[in-house]
């Protein structure tokens, strides 16, 4: 395993758009639709990541957000469309070389991982996607590096206790050190604020913005519901309503009171304080 401890970068000018520098280009779905039986999770989505760029995905619940990172996760794979991730095309490549290249934290797989393992080896797992440790060895390199993505998620300290006796808060650093443990070249995070009290939830954005500012950093995109968790530093945005993009781009061309409103079907206004957002909704005038 690598002994790199450095933290990786996200697409392009908006839906569908393709890249004329395909070998720039880290996600790149083209025209991609899933279906669940009669159900439509996401219709005709074309959306390129950059390296150089940090995404955030939002919408209501329901709108498809999870189903798109599964997809750029190369977990699952859609019913119409085409898609490329780190310059592999997902029809063709060896999925148990391209997923290790991929960091990956959800709620989906924090109910996966065993309460009672020791947090150290929940780190130190995912370097063979694996969820309890069991006959696999792992080198001094190995333990080195997570006990110092440990140190720098600020849980130390947590190294030698169970995952069951974290806080929430304890827990979504954990998953990011876990998430980070093979080095990827790509990490996307499901929701990573979700749960979480604002203390715990801002210090989670501010290990999230210096991530975003670290050039050596992966490539990163995160989902979320609500403008307050997208972390300072981030470039660009996507928002998704029923499983359509309803705008993508740079960030000051996206985060506007109008695509909002038009993202989650109600009036609203959007306020920008530095690089951090809140969200309230439009006072409707009587009479």
């Amino acid at each position: 395993m690598t002994a790199a401890v450095d933290l990786p970068s996200v697409v392009g000018d908006g839906a569908g758009d393709v890249s004329a520098d395909d070998a720039d280009d880290v996600i790149r779905l083209s025209g991609v639709s899933v279906r669940r039986g009669e159900a439509s999770l996401l219709r005709d989505v074309s959306w390129t990541v950059r390296g150089d760029e940090r995404w955030v995905v939002l919408g209501a619940n329901g709108a498809g957000k999870t189903t798109l990172l599964q997809v750029a996760a190369g977990t699952i794979r859609p019913t119409t469309g085409s898609v490329d991730i780190l310059g592999e095309s997902l029809d063709e490549t060896d999925l148990d070389e391209l997923l290790p290249r991929i960091g990956w934290a959800s709620a989906s797989l924090a109910d996966r991982l065993p309460a009672d393992e020791r947090v150290l080896d929940v780190v130190l797992t995912a370097s063979y996607a694996a969820v309890r440790r069991g006959a696999e060895r792992y080198d001094d390199v190995d333990d080195a590096r997570a006990r110092e993505l440990l140190s720098q998620l600020g849980c130390r300290a947590l190294a030698e206790r169970t995952f069951a006796t974290l806080s929430e808060g304890e827990r979504k650093r954990v998953q990011l050190a876990r998430a980070l443990m093979t080095d990827p070249e790509l990490l996307l995070l499901d929701e990573p604020a979700a749960g979480l009290d604002l203390g715990a939830r801002e210090a989670l954005l501010r290990t999230l913005s210096r991530l975003a500012a670290d050039p050596a950093a992966p490539t990163l995109a995160l989902v979320s519901h609500h403008v307050e968790e997208v972390p300072a530093g981030f470039t660009h945005a996507l928002m998704l309503r029923a499983g359509e993009v309803v705008a993508a781009g740079p960030v000051a061309e996206v985060m506007r009171s109008a695509t909002l409103s038009a993202c989650f079907g109600l009036p609203l206004r959007l306020h920008r304080h530095a690089d951090r957002y809140t969200a309230r909704a439009a006072l409707l005038r009587l009479g």
